[in-house]
């Protein structure tokens, strides 16, 4: 299948952390957020840029750069996750860290933003490698992370295991005695929680189905678009083919496939598994990431990575709804397009909590050493994903803007609101 496209002249591509202010002063503006606050919400508290040696297999040694971010610690402990990326820069951390502020007050957890990542590309080292990087970085940031001060979690090339590392060189700094509440997303052997590893895909599912409820869109008719395959978007897909969604479209880095009578979700994360992407599955029509987003379906499920929906293709989408499962998919400019032309879209900060929502109840769980089921972890998951939905909402038609503005402009109220009971200091 071919698509052409109009030529667009595309403007000087922001950063990702001009991105992120951008959105915040848009929903500052319609709150009416005053100037003081502006300032201290907008900026990072804390910024830890480290460079560090490991040694590696052949003897040589190699130094690496890594980033740990605070956004802001107004509510609670600073949250979120650590990506192993080449392409990861202070600026991408920064905004990911205000993003996670946001999500956490969406949600209404009682946590700040943060983020962190290295300049790696972990296929490149060997697992030994790789457990020497990740301690050297883990010492490196235990400066400012800690059960009660900033809680990593996994993200992008990042698993259990890495938080496992994580979680006994912090430790060990601290005389050898488990603290398992440094980190989440890690192995339930090691105080991790049930649920925890399908919680982001899980909570984009929870997120459709409310939201489909409400503006009247029939699960049973529907078809699903998804681009990324990786641990999110396997998950929501594998969870909607069972719910009897028609999952019509899925690609990743390598390409994709297209069956408009629906793909066998079974079959194709058995290929993947074999193969490593699901491009060259047999069932269906080969198509490209690109392609994908301008394919005939009800829902889009943007999965993958930053500004995937632009002004240059957000004209030519056809969903009916978009639910966000990747950290900042989409451009101001695009949501502008796609609120004008009626499209509802379900953003990051709400769409994509559910991991965070989850890594807040195995912090409690770790805290308490108290555990609980999986039945009782997802029952809790669906309670706020569906409590913060109609919250969005409210604010959403009481301002009369897109989902995007008003998960923000109630995000803002409420870290606003604690920092101004909090006060300044001294």
């Amino acid at each position: 299948m071919v698509i052409t496209s109009p030529v667009v002249r595309e403007k000087p591509q922001q950063s990702l952390f001009d991105v992120a202010v951008e959105q915040f002063n848009i929903a500052a503006d319609v709150i009416g957020l005053d100037d003081d606050l502006r300032r201290i919400l907008s900026t990072c508290k804390r910024e830890l840029i480290v460079h560090f040696p490991v040694e590696m297999d052949d003897g040589s040694v190699q130094v690496f750069t890594g980033f740990r971010v605070q956004h802001n610690l107004a509510a609670g402990p600073s949250k979120g996750g650590i990506r192993y990326h080449p392409d990861v820069t202070l600026d991408e951390v920064k905004a990911l860290a205000m993003w996670m502020t946001w999500k956490c007050a969406v949600m209404g957890l009682p946590y700040g933003g943060a983020k962190g990542g290295v300049q790696v590309d972990p296929k490149q080292l060997s697992q030994n490698e790789l457990q020497n990087l990740t301690r050297r970085y883990a010492t490196e940031i235990s400066l400012v992370i800690g059960p009660h001060t900033d809680i990593p979690a996994p993200d992008v090339n990042t698993n259990p295991q890495v938080m496992a590392w994580i979680l006994d060189t912090y430790s060990m700094h601290r005389g050898g005695v488990a603290v398992p509440a440094v980190v989440t997303g890690k192995p339930l052997q090691l105080g991790g929680s049930a649920g925890r590893l399908e919680a982001t895909g899980r909570g984009v599912v929870f997120a459709i189905e409310e939201a489909s409820r409400v503006y009247g869109l029939d699960l049973g008719k529907a078809t699903v678009a998804i681009q990324g395959f990786g641990n999110v978007g396997s998950v929501a897909a594998r969870l909607l083919h069972e719910h009897g969604v028609r999952v019509v479209a899925v690609t990743d880095v390598n390409g994709g496939v297209w069956n408009p009578k629906g793909l066998d979700i079974r079959a194709l994360l058995e290929h993947a598994r074999a193969t490593g992407t699901v491009a060259g599955f047999t069932e269906g029509e080969a198509i490209t990431n690109r392609e994908l987003f301008e394919l005939p379906c009800d829902i889009l499920i943007p999965a993958a990575i930053e500004r995937q929906i632009t002004q240059e293709n957000a004209p030519r989408i056809k969903a009916r709804l978009i639910a966000e499962a990747a950290n900042g998919p989409t451009t101001p400019e695009a949501d502008r397009i796609l609120f004008d032309r009626g499209i509802i879209v379900l953003p990051d900060i709400y769409a994509n909590a559910g991991g965070v929502t989850v890594s807040y109840f195995e912090w409690v769980q770790s805290l308490q050493h108290f555990y609980w089921s999986e039945a009782e972890v997802n029952s809790r998951l669906k309670e706020i994903m569906t409590r913060s939905f109609h919250a969005i909402r409210g604010v959403a038609e009481q301002y009369h803007v897109h989902m995007r503005t008003a998960a923000l402009a109630l995000a803002i109220q409420r870290v606003a609101e604690i920092t101004r009971l909090r006060g300044i200091y001294p």
